[in-house]
């Protein structure tokens, strides 16, 4: 463990590195883009490529490649060598212009309709915020990607450009404030990541696992997780093994991983790490959810990072620890220890809960997939009815200012055990609400609703826009005021009783919380589709585009993008379901059936005394249920045929939700049914027990 301060960031080239790589005034140039934002210069680019290249040539590096974040979900990489013709040989060389751009093909990538087949040309372009780093003996360079014709085609640049504008608006408001010296603020994430290891063996003879990432048939085991007994229990030997090798390759990548641990479901585990700006925690959890699984082929695992991959077990998700700091080193959503006279914190708080309320639907949508929808509502992640917990004492605090009654803060409780050998200590002000979506924890919010395998990118843009534009009515509001401090307040009062109905502090999974949600007008989205929906709302159109974060063009491409992909995420499984039953359940449950009848027959002929009811109610019952089976697939196949062929994309997701994914529930309860009744030695595909007790 005393090595682990050389191996960390080892692989970046930071801050230490740049410090003794480069020259001085070119250092400085480089820190002023990357903290202040401004312009970086040609020559300054080519003096960073050079050190850059010199210094990833000596970790063993031939090539280099920009590494972006389309519209896929998934990351992406041209690799190009270093080399350049010199005479009868080669030299190593890498210039300012290959470093700030690359042209990977846009038309090959999810545009939306932006870019047709025959308009190719793309760009990414170099994000000097967030470090290059070195990895399979190439070097990687974090980037932007657009179009050729400028129309953003990544997951990153909105997110670039709503920290641009938070950071604008929270300043101004600020200022007003007399925070004068604060000239710079920065949204900051940490996000703990849930993922799934099962044994590789049994992976590969899933069908479903390998193209769906998920499980499409299988009963439950005999034992699941409702002993608790996984959660925060000893780490298995191998998984221990695995974990810390995990570790040592993100903290070579300078990602502060600090947190393991098993979670709820068997096979299923946790990494946390601690925050850090938003635009580098995308690109971390981004790296860390590739080389979860590259390390996990190491050990023979499988990482599984889909949001459902067992049915009657926990999910995965990812909880997305959001908050706000100045340049000065100050949280702004930091309380203290008298909140009810911390007026910065209460304006700040206010702004958050009317951009929750306002757009709800936006926080939903950023968290609707295919495989969110299968999570979201049970087994400790959120419901799709979009809320905020404040707890207890910050609970009180609001109503007493919407009620404008005197509120003094309560001291933390000690926390009494009763044993004289353990240490009091003192107690958090509130609970946690692992129910909530959207849940105040001390100093930051945690937004609970983010599936496993989402590129936090989405919902941090658009949580950093909407604040942003609340921040900026907010400034309009107060810029004139002749009394700060009472304007200031009536503001916050103003807020908080126009918009307390999305605060929450129950219980999020109870009937009556949908009932009164319902009630108090809040929005329950169950599905992709009925969330995408909204999308295009004129209020959502008009955030992004008056803060310039996307053009409608760009985010009609989004919306476009997300319903294709849903669409062919669900057309994927309902093949391969199809496929699963066809070539491999049917036969099998037919040739046990056989197997069954053979047993019968030969019992009879040896004594019509000996009994076959057994065999007999096996025959029939696996008949009658394969007979239905083999009717529900066919149907199946239908409704994924209709769906496919309807051309509108909102229309096709909704078909793709209520007809072909409810074919496909009907078509997996007789499947799991009949795997309860047949022999394992006929049983095509693992079962429960052994992928998640396999390990």
């Amino acid at each position: 463990m005393t090595k682990v301060p050389e191996l960390f960031g080892s692989m970046v080239f930071g801050d230490k590195v740049m410090q003794e790589r480069l020259p001085k005034a070119t250092y400085k140039a480089l820190k002023k883009t990357v903290e202040n934002g401004e312009p970086l210069d040609i020559s300054v680019a080519n003096v960073v490529a050079n050190a850059m290249k010199d210094w990833a040539v000596e970790l063993g590096c031939t090539h280099f490649t920009h590494w972006f974040q389309p519209m896929t979900g998934v990351t992406a990489e041209k690799h190009d060598s270093f080399i350049q013709p010199c005479g009868d040989s080669v030299i190593m060389e890498f210039s300012g212009k290959e470093l700030i751009k690359g042209e990977p093909d846009a038309s090959s990538f999810p545009s939306g309709g932006i870019r047709a087949t025959f308009e190719a040309r793309g760009y990414t372009t170099w994000d000097p915020t967030s470090p290059a780093f070195v990895r399979d003996s190439t070097l990687y360079i974090p980037t932007a990607f657009c179009s050729y014709t400028g129309e953003v085609l990544d997951k990153k640049t909105p997110l670039l450009r709503s920290m641009e504008r938070l950071s604008a608006e929270a300043v101004r408001v600020l200022h007003l404030l007399g925070k004068t010296d604060v000239t710079r603020v920065a949204t900051t994430v940490g996000p703990e990541q849930e993922y799934f290891l099962i044994d590789r063996e049994a992976y590969e003879q899933r069908e479903d696992l390998k193209l769906c990432g998920r499980t499409l048939f299988g009963a439950k085991a005999p034992k699941g997780q409702e002993l608790e007994d996984h959660y925060f229990g000893s780490i298995k030997t191998r998984v221990a093994a695995y974990m810390r090798d995990l570790d040592e390759e993100l903290w070579k990548l300078g990602i502060l991983a600090k947190t393991k641990h098993n979670e709820v479901a068997p096979s299923q585990h946790e990494l946390a790490p601690i925050f850090s700006t938003s635009n580098i925690a995308t690109d971390h959890n981004e790296l860390t959810m590739e080389v979860m699984q590259k390390v996990a082929e190491k050990h023979g695992l499988v990482c599984l990072l889909h949001e459902k991959p067992f049915k009657g077990v926990n999910g995965s998700g990812k909880h997305n620890n959001w908050s706000i700091s100045t340049n000065t080193g100050e949280n702004l959503l930091s309380p203290g220890k008298h909140p009810e006279d911390n007026i910065q914190f209460l304006l700040f708080l206010s702004a958050i809960v009317k951009a929750v309320d306002e757009y709800q639907d936006l926080l939903r949508i950023t968290v609707a997939s295919a495989g969110n929808d299968h999570r979201l509502g049970a087994n400790e992640a959120p419901p799709a009815i979009i809320s905020m917990y404040l707890g207890d004492d910050l609970g009180a605090l609001v109503d007493s200012i919407i009620e404008g009654k005197d509120y003094h803060s309560h001291k933390a409780a000690k926390m009494e055990t009763g044993v004289d050998v353990l240490p009091d200590f003192r107690k958090d002000s509130s609970d946690r609400n692992r129910t909530s979506p959207f849940a105040f924890t001390g100093n930051k919010f945690e937004f609970r609703a983010l599936g496993s395998s989402l590129n936090i990118a989405c919902p941090n843009y658009m949580l950093n826009t909407m604040v942003a534009e609340e921040l900026r009515q907010f400034y309009e509001v107060l810029k004139d005021a002749d009394d700060m401090q009472a304007a200031v307040k009536a503001l916050i009062k103003d807020t908080l009783t126009a918009h307390k109905r999305i605060i929450f502090n129950g219980d999020n999974y109870s009937d009556e919380w949908v009932a009164e949600a319902e009630r108090r007008g809040l929005l329950n989205l169950k599905s992709l589709p009925e969330a995408l929906s909204h999308f295009m709302d004129k209020k959502n159109i008009d955030l992004f585009v008056s803060h310039n974060i996307c053009s409608e063009q760009e985010l009609r491409a989004r919306y476009e993008i997300d319903l294709e992909t849903y669409c062919k995420q669900i057309n994927i499984e309902a093949l391969t379901m199809a496929d699963m039953a066809k070539k491999n359940i049917t036969p099998a449950v037919s040739l046990y059936v056989r197997e069954l009848a053979d047993t019968a027959l030969a019992k009879k002929a040896l004594s019509d005394d000996i009994p076959v009811s057994v065999e007999l109610d096996a025959i029939k019952s696996l008949s009658a249920k394969q007979e239905k089976f083999v009717a529900l697939t066919a149907q199946l196949e239908e409704a994924t045929a209709q769906a496919a062929a309807i051309t509108d994309n909102q229309e096709k997701a909704f078909a793709y939700r209520n007809k072909v994914f409810a074919a496909m529930e009907e078509l997996r309860e007789v499947g799991d049914s009949m795997e309860t009744e047949t022999s394992a030695d006929y049983w095509p595909y693992p079962d429960y027990t052994d992928l998640l007790f396999g390990v």
